[in-house]
């Protein structure tokens, strides 16, 4: 998750006459009507319906309104899926998700080539720079940019967070920007705002008013980047769009992923830039026509992919009748019920389930009157189109690897319980279901109420594994480790994919002093994530507060290997030395950490106080 360098640039031969040199030194003169560099804000989770420009009266997005009224609004623009890793691989590779792999947070993307790929190969400088962790350079989408920044901060606990501030991503953004603003370049940038939780859900406001305010942070931090651009703003393509919606209560969802209404699928998309005229285009596009239109745009040929080039939409024409798809493998993979997928075509929107949906999309946007059988040969006609890109079952694939589930896990994304049942259940059979673990997974409850919700999904489905892991976590956390156990115990047996089971129970089993059994809770947690530096080093507390600090030193110090800048791990590692009397060892972490540790960091205070103790 390190930022890879990028690579450095070849100098240019000097300029010996000012007539002959370019006001960009080393790069070819573009043409006045092709944008010279390409800059791509994709907003997480963002609906198209709470943007100024889209007609939304209480919206606070002045940056994004002023890049819609100098370019082109696409009214009806959709993604390919209610997924973010899903839905940017669409837009980076102009591929509908069979096309491209990546059906689901978790599972990369193929080798299909990518936007940015061909834009290095053009000579430009290529930065991306995310928000969150279901961007990982892990799952594919890196390909083709030099730099890739998507290093999380660590959590309390020491953890990787999996997701970070906007203002974090902008500000390595702009950094990157200062030093390649000479060549032409691509510039990525992923904002997290407004993804649930939605600002401090215990100021008790109302979910979409805390929503707005997402809303309105993630355009503060637009208009840092457009700001930046200058003079450069000029002869810069900028794109910005939503990797998907999101649902608020909408047919019983909350939250996103699950289903392929528009609620989630709709999404903002704003083109401007040379040569784009002020305008709306209310056609129907799908965010898999933003790579062929950009590379068009910018002067490098066209684009192999399934999306279209709108470059004639932009300048007034009215595009061929075609269709989109779009889906949602989340059920199938998360839960084993039937995967969602979904043609639009005509004005009519097919839905492919057990219990199959059609709808006038132009007449009903709300999706609220299914006409299946209102005309057989219609509907007959969208499931051959839909079986046409997709079929409802997967290939065995690649599966997600222990660390990258649980982290999903923790967004929302995945419940890791993939069921082998026949027939499928249609997710709309399981809405209670989907919208109590959306509640849980969004951030948005806690104490009590948290409690409550977990205990009610045990009712309803008495085997999930992600509900007794949470409800595990808040139990202790409340230090009422004998209720908590048994639901750790339980996560464990259903096979939960990471190591966050064993760490609450051996927690409270060292809470309790039964250090022996809190170590072999770790033990069979390290099986399942070897490289897991947080069970390393939760060894290594075990064995020095049971006791045997000599014996934990490796253990933390295999720890910091794994990941230097994990700071409990070496507070703890100076702790063991000096309670082995290893004075000066510990003196030496100590002083590391204190110039680790940010200048405001609450735990420099502890840190000064066992250097104190030792020194």
């Amino acid at each position: 998750m390190r930022l890879v360098p990028a690579s450095i640039a070849a100098l240019a031969a000097a300029c010996t006459l000012a007539a002959s040199c370019s006001r960009y030194s080393g790069t070819p003169a573009v043409r006045a009507d092709i944008a010279r560099n390409l800059l791509i804000v994709t907003i997480d989770t963002l609906r198209a319906d709470r943007v100024g420009a889209y007609g939304y009266a209480r919206a606070r997005t002045p940056t994004l309104d002023g890049i819609a009224a100098r370019g082109v609004r696409f009214d009806r623009a959709f993604a390919t899926a209610p997924i973010t890793l899903t839905s940017h691989a669409s837009l980076m590779t102009g591929r509908y998700p069979p096309g491209h792999g990546g059906r689901h947070n978790g599972i990369g993307v193929n080798e299909v080539p990518t936007l940015a790929g061909r834009l290095e190969a053009a000579g430009f400088a290529t930065g991306a720079f995310v928000g969150a962790f279901p961007l990982d350079h892990r799952f594919g989408l890196d390909k083709g940019f030099q730099a890739y920044g998507d290093r999380m901060p660590r959590g309390p606990e020491g953890r990787p967070a999996n997701e970070r501030t906007g203002r974090e991503v902008v500000d390595e953004a702009l950094a990157w920007l200062a030093e390649h603003r000479a060549q032409r370049f691509f510039l990525w940038v992923h904002l997290f705002e407004p993804h649930a939780p939605y600002g401090d859900p215990g100021d008790k406001r109302p979910v979409e008013a805390r929503y707005d305010d997402e809303v309105a942070e993630a355009d503060r931090q637009v208009g840092r980047l457009v700001g930046s651009l200058g003079a450069d703003a000029a002869s810069t393509l900028t794109v910005v769009a939503s990797d998907h919606g999101e649902a608020f209560g909408e047919h019983g969802e909350i939250g996103h992923s699950i289903f392929v209404y528009d609620t989630t699928l709709r999404v903002p998309l704003i083109l401007a830039g040379p040569s784009i005229e002020a305008g709306t285009v209310g056609a129907d596009v799908s965010l898999a026509d933003v790579a062929p239109t950009v590379a068009t745009l910018l002067g490098v040929g066209t684009f192999d992919a399934d999306g279209l080039d709108l470059g004639a939409v932009l300048r007034g024409s009215t595009p061929a009748p075609r269709e989109l798809y779009a889906e949602s493998f989340a059920p199938l993979l998360d839960f084993g019920w039937s995967a969602l997928r979904s043609v639009r075509a005509d004005g009519l929107k097919y839905i492919a389930a057990p219990s199959p949906e059609l709808y006038d999309t132009r007449t009903d946007p709300a999706e609220s009157k299914n006409l299946v059988t209102e005309s057989a040969q219609r509907t007959a006609s969208f499931v051959a189109r839909v079986d046409g890109i997709s079929s409802a079952e997967l290939e065995p694939s690649v599966a997600v690897d222990s660390e990258a589930a649980g982290r999903l896990q923790a967004l929302g994304y995945t419940s890791g319980r993939p069921q082998n049942a026949s027939p499928r259940a249609d997710p709309k059979d399981r809405r209670d279901l989907v919208a109590r673990l959306a509640q849980v997974t969004s951030g948005e409850l806690s104490g009590p109420a948290l409690e409550s919700t977990l205990r009610r999904i045990l009712e309803i489905d008495p085997q999930n594994p992600q509900a007794h892991l949470r409800l595990g976590y808040v139990l202790a956390d409340s230090n009422r480790c004998a209720e908590a156990e048994p639901h750790f115990r339980s996560a464990i047996a259903a096979r939960t994919p990471t190591a966050d089971a064993h760490l609450g129970l051996a927690g409270c089993l060292a809470g309790a002093r039964k250090f022996d059994k809190a170590a072999d809770a770790l033990r069979d947690g390290l099986a399942l994530e070897p490289d897991n530096p947080v069970v390393v080093a939760n060894q290594g507390v075990v064995l020095s507060d049971a006791g045997k600090p000599l014996s934990a030193i490796p253990l933390l110090q295999r720890a910091l290997a794994l990941d230097p800048d994990f700071h409990q791990a070496r507070f703890n590692l100076a702790l063991a030395f000096a309670r082995t009397g290893q004075a000066a060892s510990a003196a030496a972490e100590a002083q590391e950490l204190l110039r680790r540790l940010p200048p405001d960091a609450p735990q420099r205070s502890e840190v000064r106080r066992l250097l104190a103790a030792v020194q």
